[in-house]
């Protein structure tokens, strides 16, 4: 497994949340207190993410950081 594996597959774990709150990129962006252009660099893989940032979204979007790196995604989740 490489870098850029658990990256792709965070950012998708990521883009599910945020589409499931139902949120623009820019509004996910003012929850959490990041840029709009981090988000979406996130969730395309790009971006190799501080734990503080990884932690600001795992809150925002309640649920833990583990399942996020492993792009784990429970469509039973409650997000609200």
């Amino acid at each position: 497994m490489t870098i850029e594996d658990v990256r792709v597959r965070f950012g998708k774990a990521v883009r599910k949340r945020r589409h499931r709150l139902g949120v623009s990129q820019e509004e996910f962006a003012d929850m959490c207190g990041l840029d709009r252009t981090y988000i979406g660099g996130i969730e395309r893989g790009e971006r190799n993410l501080a734990l503080v940032n990884i932690e600001k979204i795992s809150r925002r979007t309640r649920t833990s950081p583990e399942n996020d790196l492993a792009g784990r995604f429970d469509h039973n989740e409650s997000l609200r």
